[in-house]
C-alpha cells in the first residue's frame, strides 16, 4: 500500500506513520482495512486527525484478526469500545472502529487550546474551515450509521 506511506510521508505534511491510515489532499486522514480470506477493503472512516484514524483502524484489525499480533497495532494496549472482539460481523466491526475513531477525534479537537482543531501542517484555510465546522453542535452526534 504505498499510496499509505507517500501520503503519511513528512514530505506530505504527516508526522507519525500510522498503519492503515493515509492523508487526502485536502488534509483529512482516512483508514480502511484489507478483510482477512479476501481481496476486500472495509473502510474505516475519514477522520481530521490521523490518530482517530488510527484508533479506528486499530480497533477493526482486533475485531478482524484477534490478539495474535499485537506488534501490528499503531497503539498498545488497545482500548477497545464496549462490546467490541473477535467475532463480529463486518458492519458491526466497521460501527465500532467508525464510532471508536470519531470519538478520539472529538476528544482531541477538545483538548486542543481555544477550540482550534488543526495540526500543525494544515493551512490557514483548512484551520478556518474546521473551526467553522466545531460551531455546530451536531457535529459530534455523528455515527457511521449515518453514512450506511
Amino acid at each position: 500500500m504505498s499510496t499509505s506511506s507517500d501520503d503519511n510521508s513528512p514530505r506530505h505534511g504527516g508526522g507519525k506513520k500510522y498503519k492503515g491510515v493515509r492523508r487526502r489532499k485536502w488534509g483529512k486522514w482516512v483508514s480502511e482495512i484489507r478483510v482477512p480470506g479476501t481481496p476486500e477493503r472495509m473502510w474505516l472512516g475519514s477522520y481530521t486527525t490521523a490518530e482517530a484514524a488510527a484508533v479506528a483502524h486499530d480497533v477493526a484489525f482486533y475485531c478482524l484478526r484477534g490478539d495474535s499480533s499485537p506488534q501490528n497495532l499503531n497503539f498498545h494496549p488497545l482500548q477497545l469500545p464496549a462490546g467490541a472482539g473477535a467475532g463480529m460481523s463486518p458492519r458491526s466491526v466497521q460501527r465500532a472502529a467508525s464510532d471508536a475513531g470519531l470519538a478520539t477525534d472529538a476528544r482531541l479537537i477538545d483538548s486542543t487550546p481555544a477550540g482550534n482543531a488543526a495540526t500543525p501542517h494544515e493551512s490557514s484555510w483548512q484551520q478556518q474551515q474546521t473551526r467553522s465546522s466545531l460551531k455546530s453542535d451536531e457535529f459530534f452526534d455523528i455515527s457511521v450509521e449515518d453514512y450506511l
